[in-house]
């Protein structure tokens, strides 16, 4: 019997650290598109948006997060992801991230309203990506 090929992950926030173990592979968003990490990959840095971190664990669990944004970093002895914010998928909040949405929505399509574009902008970002988890882990 082979052993299958693993890398060391961690996935960490400013808060805490969410995960710390071995992986398959991973998936997450990075600013030029979806990233695939294997074991054994060209070491790299770079930024992540705000999205998903999706791995597969040793024995074959799947295991998702959502991401405000950071960075993800890949080195021979393993790979970090130091995010922003991190959430477990399966505790992310539907109804709060809609709201969230919703007023991002309506504060931009307000032009009489003194906002910051940026920040509201963001905050969209982030409520739709937190979404695209949910739906995801939803299927």
């Amino acid at each position: 019997m082979t052993k299958a090929m693993t890398t060391h992950l961690d996935v960490v926030s400013a808060e805490e650290s969410l995960f710390s173990g071995r992986v398959s592979h991973l998936q997450v968003s990075g600013q030029e598109g979806e990233l695939g990490i294997m074991p054994g990959h060209t070491p790299l840095l770079t930024p992540i948006k705000p999205g998903m971190v999706k791995m597969v664990k040793q024995h074959g669990d799947e295991e998702v997060f959502y991401i405000s944004g950071g960075f993800l970093e890949v080195q021979p002895g393993g790979v970090t992801v130091l995010a922003d914010t991190a959430i477990r998928g399966a505790d992310l909040d539907k109804a709060k991230a809609e709201e969230a949405k919703r007023t991002a929505q309506e504060q931009i399509s307000n032009p009489n309203q003194d906002i910051d574009y940026a920040l509201v902008t963001a905050q969209l970002a982030q409520a739709i990506a937190q979404l695209r988890v949910i739906k995801m882990l939803r299927k």
